[in-house]
């Protein structure tokens, strides 16, 4: 594990570090190519230099966010961004991830990609990777 998300992670409440513990685990074993670190603020990982999945503690739970989500048309990822193609899940309890549905949404996350890292090259226009 990255140290700094390590870090991160040992961070939270019992409760809350072994949610970030396993989503950790679980990322970093379906998406072995990503390179991942602390991105503002919180644990990200990329493909090809590009924001795929990161997860950061906020009020409602420990948020799991793809960048690119909102595409992948799965109904539990159902915090959608009002701005770009991202899509979240909030998670309270270890028990409530569901590890089949995360490991299908990880291998859409490196199917489905929304080209992040250049937005700002292309004054906020997103164009569709792949």
């Amino acid at each position: 594990m990255n140290k700094e998300i390590e870090t991160y992670n040992n961070g939270q409440t019992e409760v809350d570090k072994e949610i970030c513990d396993l989503l950790t685990k679980l990322i970093n074993s379906e998406l072995t190519e990503a390179e991942n670190k602390i991105w503002h603020a919180h644990p990200v990982w990329f493909l090809d230099g590009n924001p795929t999945v990161g997860f950061s503690k906020q009020k409602k739970g420990i948020r799991l966010m793809f960048w690119s989500g909102a595409d992948f048309d799965e109904d539990n990822l159902n915090v959608k961004g009002t701005k770009f193609k991202d899509a979240s899940i909030f998670y309270n309890k270890v028990t409530e991830v569901n590890i089949s549905e995360l490991k299908s949404w990880l291998k859409k996350s490196r199917e489905i990609q929304w080209d992040y890292k250049n937005l700002i090259k292309k004054k906020g226009n997103l164009e569709r990777l792949k």
